[in-house]
């Protein structure tokens, strides 16, 4: 079994560091030893920041891949046009178990990011700062930062900034889920879509972008763009941070320039020689099998021509000695676990992936193999962020990669390996205990309460589903698929509006005294009863 990753694992560097310069010095470069390694940074004019970011075809670092030039220009201009001031917020926000690197940054190099962050601040004439965080290390790191440099959240401050801290969720890492946040929502992404560069943090136009880019932008704006673009490839100048693990000796942040062979970077954590598959940019990204590896090199446009993703920068290597079906399942679970519980094809589709994935791996057939493939098509755009697109590319990059495994368990008895475990989960594998909205210690805490069907009574109207979809799930025949299940602490409040509305009265609820009962008690399987652990999973 693959442990959950440290904050801060080993770092390494490719060529000369940009981004961990310094890390050989001390664990920490804070604001004095900063300026030492990196040099004072005079500001810069908003159209200066924006031409300095296109001319070094500087991209969002967090997955999505925007260029930053364009996002600056937007909120700028909004700015302008409206007569307001904007917001800068850096979200680091790394929620994902097999990214590290911007982790590795806030905890390393806060001020590098800082210097990012305030050279566009200065620039748009923003007066508030917000830094996005879901780690205890980070949420530390940063606070200090701050305060090595006076900043503060005072309502006198000329910038006021501070830290704001979510659950650690895969959604909250989601633009909108920060920017709702930081407004005194729940850390979710809202229903209705709307672009931060013109409606924001408290209604202002928000440039908002990923504690690496602002890093980066920093890097150039202190060396100017020639000397930058002399690292890495022409197209895509630079350097760019790695997180490896899976099926690797060493697990480690790496910051190399782009170009670099990716089979040298695999090599350097102690990969195999010849990996079964390597899952490229985490688990909203995709795999690419032993022979496309030999071919790729650490670049977006390379890594989309092979039919992988760099995405947020995660690099996962798997052994030929394990079961990648069993592996991706492990992940598909916990992407379905994930899902924020409000958008219908999320909360509902991926568990159905999920459990369709373990059918195949429970010899299911090609039924079950095509039921995976209509829900994966089934969630696409159909929700508030981009949890289920990013979910389903990993579920059909996997049926797509694997397919002499994928034969093997759909065709056969399946492929006659074991799961390891390679593929890192928080805490060995189960989700942690963040929950959306801000939550409290008390209502993360054990549950309380079990919620019963009446059987006899139920009828399929299926309102639980629609209250309550921490809980219950609605099967093909339309009806809930568990029969008693504990309610989580922070959904009590719904779980008891579940019962009162209940048009058949089929609802109960009673006090939980046990403490150790499963999460999910027993599901009733449209196929006789078969329940829900998954081969190997180690769930």
């Amino acid at each position: 079994m693959n442990e959950a990753l440290p904050d801060v694992p080993e770092v390494r560097v490719v060529g000369l560091p940009q981004l961990t310069s310094g890390f050989d010095l001390v664990e920490r470069l804070d604001l004095p030893m900063h300026l030492k390694v990196h040099g004072p940074l005079e500001p810069m004019g908003g159209e200066q920041l924006a031409q300095l970011s296109e001319r070094i075809s500087l991209k969002g670092r967090g997955g999505a891949g925007f260029p930053f030039h364009k996002k600056l220009r937007s909120v700028a201009e909004s700015a302008i046009r409206r007569g307001v001031r904007p917001v800068v917020v850096v979200n680091a926000s790394e929620d994902e178990p097999a990214c590290r690197k911007d982790t590795v940054l806030v905890n390393r190099a806060p001020h590098l990011i800082l210097d990012g962050a305030l050279l566009c601040a200065e620039a748009m004439g923003a007066r508030t700062l917000v830094i996005g965080v879901t780690r205890e290390s980070t949420q530390r790191s940063m606070e200090a930062a701050l305060a090595e440099r006076g900043l503060n959240n005072g309502r006198r401050s000329a910038l006021r900034a501070r830290v704001q801290r979510n659950p650690i969720r895969m959604v909250t890492g989601a633009a909108a889920s920060l920017i709702r946040s930081i407004d005194g929502g729940p850390a979710i992404p809202p229903g209705r879509k709307v672009s931060a560069s013109q409606t924001g943090v408290g209604g202002a136009p928000t440039l908002l972008s990923n504690a690496e880019t602002y890093a980066q932008l920093a890097i150039a704006a202190r060396i100017g763009a020639e000397r930058y673009c002399n690292t890495g490839l022409y197209d895509e100048p630079g350097t760019v941070m790695l997180t490896v693990s899976g099926a690797v000796a060493r697990p480690m942040v790496i910051e190399v320039p782009t170009g670099v062979p990716l089979r040298y970077v695999l090599q350097l954590a102690g990969a195999p020689p010849v990996p079964q598959g390597v899952l490229t940019g985490g688990y909203h990204g995709k795999w690419i099998d032993s022979a496309t590896v030999n071919e790729a090199i650490v670049s977006r446009n390379s890594l989309d021509a092979v039919g992988g993703a760099l995405g947020a920068g995660a690099i996962l290597p798997i052994s030929q000695d394990t079961c990648p079906l069993g592996e991706s399942l492990r992940v598909a679970q916990w992407l379905a676990e994930e899902s924020a519980g409000q958008c219908g094809p999320c909360y509902l589709g991926l568990p159905a992936a999920a459990r369709g994935m373990e059918d195949i791996l429970n010899g299911g057939g090609p039924a079950a193999l095509e039921a995976v493939k209509q829900v994966a098509k089934s969630v696409k755009r159909r929700g508030a962020c981009s949890h289920p697109d990013g979910s389903a590319m990993f579920l059909e990059s996997t049926l797509k990669a694997f397919t002499d495994d994928l034969a093997a368990h759909v065709l056969g008895n399946g492929c006659g390996r074991p799961v390891e475990g390679v593929l890192p989960l928080f805490e060995g594998g189960q989700t942690p205990t963040g929950l959306p909205g801000g939550q409290t210690d008390e209502e993360n805490g054990p549950s309380r309460q079990k919620i019963f069907v009446d059987w006899t009574l139920c009828r399929g109207h299926g309102l639980c589903a629609d209250i309550l979809p921490e809980v219950f799930e609605l099967g093909a025949d339309g009806f809930p698929t568990v029969a008693q299940a504990k309610v989580p602490r922070y959904a009590e409040a719904k779980a008891l509006r579940a019962v009162r509305r209940c048009p058949a009265l089929a609802l109960r609820i009673e006090e939980d005294t046990r403490t150790s009962a499963p999460d999910r008690l027993p599901v009733l399987s449209q196929r006789g009863g078969r329940g829900r652990r998954a081969l190997g999973s180690g769930r």
